[in-house]
């Protein structure tokens, strides 16, 4: 089992919807902010699916081939992963016919689309949690969830099972075949509607058995259909061939922001971390993995870069360098700044003016060059240490070669792309 082989081309671009692009006032919650407002965890800024429609240009530019959507269920936060019906895109994003067109115009520009499964937890205004709310150890939903106590009490701690100890965030009893079935069903729905692939949020908080069974549901319908698993450790137990197609290489941001944004690593230290990583990735897998330098969860990379354009510009050159797909968080491509999470939420900035153009056109030509490789998407990656700051990854191919070589720290970076054919 390998993943699908679309994701060797694939370059991702991550949206958090919410913050995306108003385009429909008519939808927007009754306490909606000024698109430029500091983002907060409960502040509401209007995004919608029209306005992700409106700049489907602008993602295309970056020469990005695949939408991964953070939740777009009804939900009662901005961030919705907090989901009250998972069979409903929520009313402040637009309708299904709005994702209808959202898909179509998507799959018309040559955009593949992954959503969030968002299935260890649900929201605590979702319907089953709310009917053990009001019947407790008599409702039918009773054992949906781990309640541990009666009456179920939120405060001051819930004596039920959450996400992180979020009260608001109740956890599935993802053993219940019941619950099972629900979250089946939800994939089939999805998928039914013309989805290419499922983000697994937080994974590691259910049990393997369920995502095996998930697995087999998804790909029932089409091996191209990609599964990605969000982990912070270590990627090998999702690797076997019985869950996920890759996972989010937060590894490999590690590694790149080590060497490139805090200087905690040598380029002998990079190289070797590298190259180790590469080795535990089974055959199959690499390019199914999912590579980053920041998402909805971490802090924006312009920030973490000290806002050095230039060590912005080095990051993405290793990202686009290394085996597997690499991912560009909405706003990162025009040095958005912005702490973690609220910090990284904030809405879109659509004025040029304040866009860091460089960075812009780097990461337009790193596609292009890595679109006109073959090796820069498929071939088998080896990583050297030149001198203490300067790195070289290499992708080879029987038929051709590209390097990339970075000296960090220099102001004016050397980042070369060679192809040699014959090689």
């Amino acid at each position: 089992m390998t993943a699908p082989k679309w994701l060797a081309d694939a370059i991702f671009y991550q949206i958090f919807p919410e913050r995306f692009a108003n385009a429909d006032a008519r939808l927007d919650q009754p306490n909606v902010e000024a698109w430029d407002a500091e983002p907060t965890r409960d502040n509401f800024l209007g995004g919608d699916l029209q306005g992700i429609i409106d700049h489907l240009d602008h993602i295309t530019s970056l020469g990005a081939n695949t939408l991964y959507l953070t939740p777009i269920f009804e939900a009662a936060t901005n961030h919705r992963y907090d989901c009250v019906d998972y069979f409903s895109i929520d009313r402040h994003l637009g309708t299904l016919d709005d994702f209808r067109r959202l898909l179509a115009a998507c799959h018309a520009a040559g955009l593949k689309v992954v959503l969030d499964a968002v299935l260890n937890h649900c929201g605590d205004q979702h319907p089953y949690f709310q009917d053990v709310v009001a019947n407790q150890e008599t409702s039918q939903y009773v054992n949906w969830f781990f309640v541990e106590g009666f009456p179920v009490t939120a405060s001051p701690n819930p004596n039920y099972r959450t996400c992180s100890g979020c009260a608001y965030l109740p956890k599935w009893n993802t053993y219940n075949p019941a619950v099972r079935s629900h979250h089946f069903d939800v994939a089939r729905y999805w998928i039914g509607e013309g989805i290419d692939g499922w983000r697994l949020d937080v994974p590691y908080m259910i049990n393997l058995p369920f995502w095996r069974e998930f697995r087999k549901v998804v790909k029932s319908f089409s091996d191209d259909l990609c599964i990605i698993a969000e982990d912070w450790r270590e990627p090998d137990q999702w690797l076997a061939g019985d869950t996920a197609d890759g996972t989010m290489n937060y590894t490999l941001r590690d590694l790149i922001l080590g060497f490139i944004a805090d200087h905690t690593l040598t380029a002998a230290e990079f190289a070797a971390g590298m190259n180790r990583l590469n080795q535990r990735i089974p055959n199959g897998f690499h390019h199914g993995m999912l590579n980053l330098l920041g998402s909805h969860d971490t802090e924006r990379i312009f920030t973490r870069c000290g806002n050095n354009v230039a060590a912005v510009k080095d990051a993405y050159s290793l990202l686009f360098a290394a085996t597997g797909a690499p991912m560009i968080y909405y706003g990162d491509e025009i040095g958005m700044p912005g702490g973690n999470d609220p910090g990284c939420r904030a809405g879109m900035i659509w004025d040029r003016e304040k866009w860091e153009t460089a960075i812009l056109a780097h990461i337009r030509a790193l596609s292009q060059a890595r679109s006109a490789c073959q090796a820069l998407r498929s071939g088998t990656q080896s990583v050297t240490a030149i001198d203490c700051d300067t790195v070289c990854v290499t992708r080879t191919l029987p038929e051709s070669q590209a390097r990339v070589t970075i000296r960090r720290g220099s102001g004016s970076p050397v980042t070369s792309v060679l192809e040699i054919r014959g090689a």
